[in-house]
């Protein structure tokens, strides 16, 4: 009776490791090239002053599990007067500064927000 040979997970450490580490690196450099190219791409496209309209508000809260911190990220979409509609990232103090159904000229540049002045309607 011989030793049967058979799978040994330690043989194989030293090649998934390696493996492991290049596409958790890879992966990093994808996402920060990725960055650079919608900065350098929203560098390139005109800022534009647009009349809209705020037609819905959301937030997205990330972490928070046991004692890890939560953030959370605040969005607002905007409807143009053609109808189409664009949703862009904003500071907590802008997300509570907008509310639904507010008009006013939005100023963009690209995926770019970069500001929201309210009309103020007669009342």
């Amino acid at each position: 009776m011989g030793v049967e040979s058979g799978f040994d997970l330690f043989s194989i450490i030293p090649t998934i490791v390696p493996i492991f580490f290049i596409i958790v690196i890879g992966l990093i450099l994808f996402s920060f090239a990725r960055g650079i190219k919608e900065w350098s791409n929203n560098n390139n496209q005109p800022k534009l002053n647009v009349d809209a309209l705020v037609v819905s508000k959301r937030t997205q809260v990330r972490g928070g599990a046991g004692d890890a911190p939560s953030s959370t990220r605040y969005f607002v979409t905007f409807q143009f007067e053609s109808g189409d509609r664009t949703e862009f990232r904003v500071s907590g103090a802008e997300y509570g500064q907008l509310a639904e159904g507010d008009k006013g000229e939005l100023v963009f540049q690209g995926t770019r927000y970069h500001g929201f002045t309210r009309i103020q309607t007669g009342a």
